[in-house]
């Protein structure tokens, strides 16, 4: 049997032989192994020991040829065993750096370090296909982009989609879709039941292509947002002149910015109750009094009375009490101490303390 593309290289060591010499009883002498039947041996003894050993990670032709190697092996004595295993070990003992095999591997190795565009470009150029689930990195794909994916193919292949997906995943992915268009593929999931494996690992392959294919983007958030969280910064009179020029200029995005702004005066309508505790914990105790004291437009009010109102009844009487002490705050100074508590919201936010309301939904 010709050796090529061997699972595992070993150096073929020298067998014992028998010295009448040195003892009565002659040794026996291990079989002699091609390195794919000792690649066979040490995968058998691995598994006999409950190694998990990653053979699919190989590709197909080495899994198919050490399949069928593994088929014809048969017995092994126990000598030959010792053998193989003792020269695997001094193969591996001796290795002192291994690197991936071929371009796919060494794409995988730095999977993450390089920047995506190069990889993709890589991948592309070489015609190297990624190792591994590409359904798994459609299930991390914002369900919005997954609904204009589905709504760009056919809908067998969407049906396909939607049946990879997580419960949870596949329900937002229908509800960002139009009616009609969920309806065609709900039920075409009914004529996925003869697709094979090959087909949807086919299909998932393509879809994630399309993801590669995909310029590059400068920011990671949209504009929308992006000014949104700089008006958030901004002293009150300044964000209401922009917003009523940008309503001027372009309503439609004066509205994406305005769903992205989140000031002092949202806290009643963004945060729950049950987590007023976890925001004034977060706060310096001198911003809060400050801003609560300097707190004398309506919505303002409105945001002191919901905080006052979801803390003890003890601490709201101690708040009220350095607020009157305080005494008059200047509009700077409350904006200012207003900014660190929106900020501290942001924080408890980005670290999934807590959520806020979306501004569509009824709580």
């Amino acid at each position: 049997m010709q050796d090529t593309n061997t699972l595992i290289q070993v150096a073929p060591g020298a067998a014992p032989v028998t010295d009448q010499a040195d003892s009565e009883a002659p040794r026996v002498i291990p079989r002699a192994l091609s390195n794919r039947q000792k690649a066979a041996v040490v995968v058998r003894l691995l598994l006999n020991e409950g190694a998990d050993i990653p053979l699919e990670d190989l590709p197909d032709d080495l899994q198919e040829k050490l399949t069928h190697q593994l088929g014809e092996m048969g017995l092994v004595d126990r000598v030959t065993l010792d053998a193989v295993a003792q020269e695997f070990a001094q193969a591996l003992d001796s290795v002192g750096l291994s690197f991936p095999h071929g371009l796919a591997g060494a794409l995988d190795a730095v999977d993450g370090k390089i920047a995506p565009a190069t990889a993709a470009r890589l991948r592309k150029v070489a015609g190297v296909r990624q190792i591994g689930d590409p359904w798994q990195r459609l299930r991390e794909v914002p369900t919005e982009d997954l609904a204009a994916m589905a709504q760009a193919e056919s809908t067998e292949i969407a049906a396909v989609m939607l049946s990879k997906l997580e419960t949870a995943k596949a329900a937002q992915l229908l509800g960002n879709l139009p009616g009609p268009v969920a309806r065609q593929i709900t039920y075409a999931v009914s004529k996925t039941a003869n697709v094979t494996p090959e087909a949807v690992e086919r299909i998932g392959w393509s879809l994630a292509a399309q993801l590669d294919q995909r310029p590059s983007q400068a920011f990671a958030d949209g504009p929308g947002e992006r000014v949104g969280a700089i008006l958030n910064q901004s002293a009150a009179s300044t964000r209401d002149g922009l917003l009523t020029a940008l309503d001027e200029e372009d309503s439609d995005f004066a509205s994406v910015v305005r769903r992205s702004i989140f000031t002092f005066t949202h806290i009643p309508a963004r945060i729950l109750s049950r987590d007023v505790p976890a925001v004034l914990r977060s706060v310096d105790q001198a911003d809060l009094v400050t801003a609560l004291a300097g707190a004398t437009a309506e919505d303002d009010q409105n945001t002191t009375e919901f905080l006052l109102s979801n803390m003890s009844s003890r601490m709201a009487d101690n708040l009220r009490e350095e607020i009157g002490e305080r005494g008059k705050v200047k509009q700077s100074e409350a904006e200012e101490a207003m900014t660190q508590i929106v900020g501290a919201i942001r924080a408890l936010v980005d670290e999934g303390t807590i959520a806020l309301i979306e501004e569509d939904n009824e709580e």
